[in-house]
């Protein structure tokens, strides 16, 4: 079959495994595609190349038949600079992706629950560091001290269900009591100590949404609709049903061996606060603004509630992440990018911001698996704004081996595996995909490859890199994990 592209809309002023994926805005970015660059980056319009490389971005994993349909935001402040639809939101009827598409939005959901509770905390009515057993008394800590802060942090240790694979398989289509699932996961063992290590993890978004019915005294869904769509004049924004109809809705699809398929079916009171809201690309980027304002903060939240949501918190150790509220916090060209990603049956979503830019950009897509919204959006991003800067690297002076060695630990549902070896004077680290990868140097016991950043932890404290020193620990920081790997010592 072959898939029609709409007419752009005319832009308006002022304005595989089934399981519950996260792709973290900004950070999954696939390599951009070869494309005009900015000449200006303050110019409040596209150059005809530029429409026309963002076009063959869109275009490309739709007529290739990896994806039904999608819909693009790019909005600078107030200055809308294309909004378009490719393809089908419905492929057994033939139904073109109309404007105003509505897809379901996955973990791009994770900020509105976090703006939820920073609201709370504003009026008052409860605390980041409040223990969770505050609002929900019945959850097994087992002594230990869980926050809330830790919730929207992913540090909290617990379970994620979404990681449990077999059981999460089974649960997706049943319509059973909401409890069921806190019962399922809350008698997994904790994967770590709370506040020492950061796995991303929808239990712990779960929970948040169950603490923001207790301590407002109303539903979740009640809460987003009335204090955060309507705040954000979101009209077409809403908690996800199967059992409702909603106009413009896009279906949800997954490529198969023979072409794309339905998604299989989700009863939505699983995802709930971690990944059940619906939205279109005009919605959310209204929501940016709203949330953002022009990079310093908008009118959703108090400036001091955006600090907080916006800025990372570290370990208990001291280590700094990536991850703040719901949000990734990465770098382009040495200046933050806001954002977040999501994956759950039948849509792919990305939806980021730069603040030194005031620079929204949204991508839904309604396929998941067959092509990558950070990707796209990665891509639509350095056509916009030119192609960034490569990071700078030094050679590595020091002596590679004592980096060298068999590190383990757990990682998002599974024990990861990391072969570093040294060779030439270089690092190389194998995590399980059977390829080496080459690590460049970023300082001190510091490498890098690609976003993932490695910390090689010593005894002692040497004062110059390597300097014979034995390694019993490394930290791999993904942007939306921070895994601790302690050495094995054969």
């Amino acid at each position: 079959m072959r898939f029609r592209r709409l007419r752009a809309i005319a832009p308006r002023r002022g304005f595989a495994v089934a399981v519950l994926a996260l792709c973290v805005a900004a950070c999954a970015q696939a390599d951009p595609a070869a494309g005009p660059a900015a000449s200006d980056a303050s110019l409040t319009s596209l150059t005809p190349d530029q429409i026309d490389a963002i076009h063959a971005i869109a275009a490309a994993p739709i007529e290739a038949g990896r994806a039904a349909g999608m819909s693009f935001a790019v909005v600078r402040g107030t200055d809308t600079l294309l909004i378009e639809e490719f393809g089908h939101a419905d492929l057994e009827l033939n139904v073109l992706t109309p404007p105003d598409a509505v897809y379901e939005v996955g973990s791009v959901t994770k900020q509105f629950t976090a703006a939820a509770i920073l609201l709370l905390r504003e009026e008052g009515t409860l605390s980041l560091d409040d223990p969770l057993t505050k609002w929900l008394p019945d959850y097994p800590v087992g002594g230990r001290n869980v926050t809330v802060r830790q919730l929207l942090d992913h540090t909290s240790g617990i379970k994620g269900y979404t990681e449990m694979e077999h059981l999460w398989v089974e649960l997706a289509p049943l319509e059973l009591p909401r409890d069921t699932l806190v019962t399922l996961f809350s008698a997994e063992p904790f994967e770590f100590e709370p506040g020492t290590a950061m796995t991303y993890n929808n239990s712990g978004y779960f929970l948040a949404g169950l603490v923001i019915e207790a301590a407002s005294g109303m539903s979740y869904e009640d809460f987003v609709e009335e204090r955060l769509f309507a705040a954000a004049g979101m009209e077409n924004s809403r908690y996800c049903h199967k059992d409702e109809l909603t106009p413009n809705r896009a279906k949800g699809y997954e490529p198969g061996d023979d072409g794309l398929h339905p998604a299989p079916y989700l009863d939505h009171q699983w995802p709930y606060a971690a990944g059940s809201l619906c939205s279109t690309v005009r919605d959310l980027v209204a929501w940016n603004q709203a949330l953002h304002g022009d990079g310093e903060g908008g009118e959703i939240l108090t400036l001091e509630s955006y600090r907080l949501m916006i800025t990372p918190e570290p370990l208990l150790d001291g280590t700094n992440l990536r991850y703040a509220k719901g949000l990734a916090i990465t770098n382009r060209d040495g200046t933050p990018r806001i954002g977040h990603g999501g994956g759950i049956f039948g849509y792919v979503t990305d939806l980021r911001y730069l603040p030194s830019e005031d620079l929204s950009i949204a991508v839904l897509i309604n396929t998941a698996g067959g092509a990558s919204s950070g990707g796209i959006a990665g891509q639509i991003e350095d056509v916009v704004l030119g192609a960034p800067a490569e990071p700078a690297t030094a050679p590595f002076e020091g002596d590679p081996s004592p980096y060298a060695g068999r590190y383990e630990g757990p990682a998002r549902g599974q024990r990861i595996t990391a072969l570093v070896a040294a060779a030439d004077g270089q690092l190389t680290i194998d995590t399980g995909g059977g390829e080496s990868a080459a690590l460049s140097w970023l300082g001190g016991d510091e490498f890098a490859d690609g976003r993932t950043r490695y910390r090689f932890i010593r005894r002692g404290n040497p004062e110059s890199a390597g300097g014979g020193a034995s390694f019993d620990e490394l930290r791999m920081d993904v942007v939306s994990g921070h895994f601790v790997l302690r050495r094995v010592f054969q």
